[in-house]
């Protein structure tokens, strides 16, 4: 486990602290790459990532949340960045996701991915920036139709 202070909120990777519930209500009702994500989906998703929570320290209540899949060693994928309406404009977002890269380092993860439509800035507050190759990338799309295998 880890924990980092940011101003009035400390960041964590204590899963006792974590508030599942809040975490899915954000991401299903308001997160556009996840509306209408169901409960079991969450809990599937939580209970094998590493998660991050973002908790006011006078009042422990959770203010964002980060989802990291990863080997521990060497890759990680960064998702599900969400920070409470009332928490934003503060820096609390760019914060969650530095105190992922921090975590992640010492590791020896090599790369840390994500994908975001709207949130470029955020990422590259934290030293995140565009693919230098794109084409080198690959993606198997689950939910369409897949062709048939030879």
């Amino acid at each position: 486990m880890s924990a980092t202070t940011y101003g009035s909120y400390t960041i964590s990777t204590d899963p006792g602290r974590l508030d599942v519930a809040r975490s899915h209500h954000w991401l299903s009702t308001d997160a556009y790459w996840a509306i209408g994500r169901s409960r079991e989906a969450h809990d599937r998703a939580v209970a094998g990532s590493l998660n991050f929570g973002a908790y006011v320290t006078s009042t422990g209540e959770m203010a964002g949340y980060a989802r990291v899949v990863t080997d521990h060693a060497v890759f990680a994928y960064l998702c599900d960045v969400y920070v409470d309406r009332p928490a934003r404009g503060n820096g609390l977002g760019t914060a969650l996701v530095a105190a992922v890269r921090d975590h992640l380092v010492p590791l020896g993860v090599r790369r840390i991915l994500l994908t975001t439509d709207d949130a470029h800035g955020v990422y590259e507050k934290a030293g995140f920036r565009a693919v230098e190759n794109p084409g080198d990338w690959l993606v198997l799309p689950l939910r369409s139709s897949l062709p048939a295998t030879p």
